[in-house]
Formats: structure tokens, C-alpha cells, sequence
């Protein structure tokens, strides 16, 4: 390397560093961002997909609640919704109707079954 170029990289590199730091912070902090939209809890209706539920994990379908609380992503997943429209209804407020069901909606109500069944 020429010392010319050597100056010129030695300028060029905490320049570097300091995007990749500054990149990396923003990552970091959309990250959090969104972890902390799906911390929140949806009320889905299961009703138009509880004989596919029942079948999936070998229940009778009258044990299948009306109702799920679930996480936002689960929601968005089963609902065919974004994570973003439910997430603007409000902690108190998000709710949907699932138009399918997942692995992860057949395990909460599987679930919510056994707590019932414990109570």
C-alpha cells in the first residue's frame, strides 16, 4: 500500500465504524420495536376453523372455545391480517376472526383445553 493510500484508508475507516455502529443501533431498536408489538395479546375467533382445530388435535369440536387470546404474530398468521393493522386496535381492543389455523393455534387451544379441564 502507498502511504497515500494508507493516510486516506486510516481516514475512511473510524468513518466505517461509525456507520456500522450507527446502522447496528437502528437494527437494534427496530428489533425492539417490533418485539414489543407482538408482546401483546388478540382475541381471535376460532369458530370458522374449530372443526379443523378439533381434528388437528384429536378433540371433539365442542371443547374448541368460541375465542382465543393469542399473540399478534399468530393472529396476523391465522387471520390473514397485518401484525401492524391489529397492533393499531389497542392492547384492549385487537380482535379477529382466523380464516386458518397453524401449529402454534392448535397448541394455545390445546392449551386453554387442559387449563379448563384443570380448573
Amino acid at each position: 500500500m502507498k502511504p497515500s493510500q494508507s493516510k486516506r484508508w486510516a481516514a475512511v475507516t473510524p468513518l466505517a465504524a461509525l456507520a456500522a455502529t450507527a446502522l447496528a443501533t437502528l437494527a437494534l431498536g427496530l428489533t425492539g420495536a417490533v418485539q414489543a408489538q407482538q408482546s401483546g395479546l388478540v382475541n381471535v375467533d376460532i369458530s370458522n376453523v374449530a372443526n379443523n382445530i378439533a381434528q388437528n388435535i384429536n378433540v371433539d369440536v365442542s371443547q374448541i372455545p368460541v375465542t382465543v387470546q393469542v399473540p399478534i404474530g399468530i393472529a396476523a398468521n391465522v387471520c390473514g391480517v397485518n401484525a401492524n393493522v391489529l397492533a393499531q386496535q389497542g392492547p384492549a381492543g385487537a380482535a379477529c376472526s382466523a380464516t386458518t389455523t397453524s401449529t402454534a393455534l392448535n397448541q394455545l387451544v390445546q392449551r386453554q383445553i387442559k387449563q379448563n379441564r384443570n380448573r
